[in-house]
């Protein structure tokens, strides 16, 4: 005997599915808002990620040092590395006070650098500003060059201290700051609440659905999620160090210096990111298709050139106008695209509507 699904049995008026929806609603935003209050102490080390991949590009690209500097605030990396966020939790249900981070050091000088001049150039220096006690340097005499190193000295830590401060993002304004704070912190909640708010849509549209719907949504909704957070990460992790550093070369070659605000960057991150976790849906969406009849397997393999160009041309849309970003979505996507016909496997060989209307 199958077993019964818990909405069988569910039918409803208009105006009680409007009352239903009005009642997950207001389930659903309560637990955003609480995700988003306990989200406040995990927001700090969130923004300190998402600055590295363009704090990383900026320093590859413009320091050249050969030797990577930590480029993140050194307070940061005590808390989160000595008194995380683990240890505060633990620390709230034993009672124990948490241990204190360190103080926070300084940022380390770059072992290369050095100061480098000519020793004549001083001596004729010298002998302009005062010839009687400095005698002139003969026009013939060879250079000699003379280089001092920087590392333990006053001044070097000073150059250190204002490369290591022109890498970080820039606030706008006084308020800028506590704004992406409360920002970020909504979506760090939202993150946290995703099941509890999923569950409560779900409950509102399983409703809705016919068994065998719902079936289809309980099988693929954790590879649909699966996919999303790849994708998301690939971009992240993989594609927009590389971009970063494709486009900070024209201001190399420009001689510019970008000047990165903290909340463009954060809205740049988080919309490029979405995005391809979106686009990796695509063995699903082909899969669907090809369920409900609408586009069998056979078309898209028939019309992979079309697929292609239409590949190409979302992968221009979604990511920014330069073709290393465009090629990073374009590329997985094409694979995801055969993956897809591999999912929907030789069809059923049913008639798509398109074929009925083109005949």
């Amino acid at each position: 005997m199958a077993e019964k699904d818990l909405f069988d049995d569910s039918t409803m008026t208009f105006g009680e599915h409007l009352e239903a929806l009005r009642s997950h609603l207001w389930k659903a935003i309560i637990g955003w808002l609480i995700a988003t209050v306990a989200a406040f102490w995990l927001s700090k080390p969130v923004i300190i990620e998402i600055q590295r991949p363009v704090i990383g590009a900026m320093e590859t690209v413009f320091m050249q040092t050969g030797k990577k500097m930590e480029v993140v605030d050194p307070d940061i990396v005590q808390e989160v590395g000595n008194v995380g966020v683990i240890d505060k939790i633990k620390s709230w249900f034993s009672g124990e006070k948490p241990a204190e981070a360190v103080q926070p050091t300084p940022p380390a000088v770059d072992p290369n650098m050095q100061l480098e001049f000519d020793a004549l150039d001083v001596l004729r220096s010298l002998h302009t500003s005062d010839p009687e006690r400095y005698a002139a340097v003969p026009d013939d005499a060879p250079p000699a060059p003379v280089k001092i190193s920087l590392v333990d000295t006053e001044f070097g830590k000073l150059i250190s201290g204002i490369r290591y401060d022109s890498l970080r993002p820039r606030t706008d304004g006084v308020d800028e700051a506590f704004m992406i704070y409360l920002k970020v912190s909504l979506v760090v909640g939202f993150v946290l609440a995703s099941p509890w708010i999923f569950y409560q849509l779900w409950c509102f549209v399983a409703a809705g659905l016919y068994p065998t719907e719902r079936k289809y949504v309980y099988r693929f909704m954790p590879l649909s999620i699966g996919l999303f957070l790849v994708g998301g990460a690939f971009c992240f992790y993989v594609v927009i160090p590389y971009v970063l550093k494709f486009l900070f070369q024209f201001n190399v070659e420009l001689q510019m210096r970008p000047e990165i605000k903290i909340g463009t960057w954060i809205m740049f991150a988080l919309v490029v990111t979405l995005m391809f976790g979106l686009s990796f849906q695509l063995p699903l969406v082909m899969l669907v298709l090809d369920k409900i009849g609408l586009v069998p397997a056979r078309l898209f393999r028939e019309h992979r050139r079309w697929a292609i160009l239409a590949i190409a041309f979302l992968s221009m849309v979604l990511t920014p106008a330069d073709p290393v970003s465009m090629m990073a979505m374009m590329i997985p996507l094409l694979i995801l695209y055969e993956f897809g016909i591999l999912m929907c496997g030789r069809g059923s060989g049913k008639t798509s509507p398109f074929e009925i209307q083109s005949a």
